[in-house]
């Protein structure tokens, strides 16, 4: 089987859209000889910050010699990027091997009427390659919550982390912060260790029920002192008993997603489940990277990607864009989906920008540019629609380029997967 061939068979499942359920799951990995119980895994839940939190811990595990599987969802740029080794994209061969020897067991379920979606066999394959590869430890992003989310079939892992947790996913999670957190707590359990970022107390009196009723020890980021020493667009740089650490992801919200790594360390290192040396912290946070997470694609204009999409994570791309680049004007390119709260994330970006340009993101779910434009008028000065992301971007760069304005592309992280090839390739010519 050829690899581009395995990325069509994987995708023919999206049409089965998404369904909360351990069932099909278990089904399926049965069938592949359980192989998600040969690993050891970090689980990670949360609203905002997983996926930093996630990037984070698997370049220190890297650096202190393990065998590091990561699993993130979902991809930027290369389908692959969601199955990682040491912090490289498994082969071509590798996934198109293992395609071709477990798709026909989703079609023989298929047969018994058990319907695997996409995600769910995504999950499958990222456990079938990292058992495959004999991995030490295995960073594990959950998808949409954490009780009934598909990566929740594994053993109780080494530790669970919630990262920040928000109002997202409503109509599967609750529409109440409590609800959702006891989503989010379901990856919590007996036999292991739990750690949370900083939470709305809502969620943290959640987090730390379950914790207690689960007889789990519960370690916070908030007990983590850091001295911030510098703040920039390209990276921060704070002490941590006696060390400084030099994170190359911009932003106050990304130190508190290294705090949560932190507590993470001292929970594994003091429960003798890994050790983890300081040296370890330093090179790992230093090598860490997270595409479209206010990330710099070009200096001169800057241009700047980020793929918030929800209320929580909008509010720390305000924050950042208003410390971090006070004295710029700022131009917008903002394409979102039609079930994120959308409105409420306009309001928080409210007058951040004097221009924003609406597009239409390649994706079934995606909130139309006019409708969108529509939504945008009256917390704008200058409100476009344009449709096409490729367009709005050349129009928008020309004139950041000639007005001495700071681009901004935000919205989704499907806008983000879409529009960032073609940004690397004509800022690099």
């Amino acid at each position: 089987m050829t690899y581009e061939n395995a990325i069509k068979k994987i995708h023919s499942l999206l049409s089965f859209g998404s369904r909360p359920g351990l069932d099909r799951i278990k089904k399926l990995l049965s069938l592949m000889g359980n192989p998600q119980d040969k690993l050891k895994f970090i689980h990670v839940a949360g609203t905002n910050g997983k996926g930093s939190v996630c990037q984070l811990l698997s370049s220190v595990l890297i650096c202190e010699g393990y065998k590091t599987g990561l699993f993130i969802s979902p991809y930027i740029t290369d389908f692959r990027e969601r199955i990682q080794i040491n912090g490289e994209m498994i082969s071509q061969s590798d996934l198109a091997e293992a395609v071709e020897k477990t798709f026909p067991l989703v079609e023989k379920l298929r047969e018994q009427d058990c319907i695997i979606t996409e995600f769910e066999y995504i999950m499958a394959v990222e456990f079938y390659i990292h058992s495959l590869k004999k991995c030490d430890v295995v960073v594990l992003e959950t998808g949409m919550g954490g009780l009934l989310d598909c990566t929740n079939v594994i053993k109780p892992p080494l530790c669970s982390i919630i990262t920040t947790v928000g109002i997202d996913h409503t109509a599967v999670l609750g529409g109440t912060l409590e609800k959702i957190a006891e989503q989010k707590c379901g990856i919590i359990k007996e036999n292991s260790v739990a750690v949370t970022s900083k939470q709305d107390f809502k969620a943290m009196s959640v987090i730390e029920d379950t914790a207690k009723a689960k007889g789990v020890p519960l370690y916070k980021s908030e007990d983590v002192t850091v001295k911030i020493i510098k703040t920039t667009i390209e990276e921060s740089v704070f002490e941590y008993k006696g060390e400084k650490l030099r994170l190359p992801l911009a932003g106050i919200h990304q130190i508190e997603n290294a705090k949560t790594v932190l507590s993470a360390i001292d929970a594994l290192n003091r429960g003798g489940i890994l050790e983890i040396s300081k040296g370890s912290i330093v090179k790992g946070f230093k090598s860490a990277k997270n595409p479209a997470r206010l990330e710099v694609m070009g200096k001169s204009p800057l241009v700047i990607l980020d793929g918030a999409h929800n209320p929580n994570g909008i509010k720390a791309l305000a924050d950042s864009l208003c410390t971090l680049v006070p004295h710029s004007d700022k131009i917008c390119i903002m394409g979102m989906m039609s079930d994120k709260d959308s409105v409420s994330s306009i309001e928080l970006l409210e007058n951040t920008f004097t221009e924003v340009i609406c597009v239409d993101v390649e994706n079934p779910r995606s909130l139309k540019a006019e409708e969108l434009a529509q939504e945008c008028k009256g917390h704008f000065k200058n409100v476009k629609a344009v449709g096409s992301p490729v367009s709005a971007f050349d129009y928008a760069y020309e004139k950041a380029q000639k007005d001495g304005l700071c681009l901004v592309i935000c919205g989704s992280l499907y806008l983000c997967s879409e529009i960032r090839p073609y940004i690397l390739n004509k800022l690099n010519k």
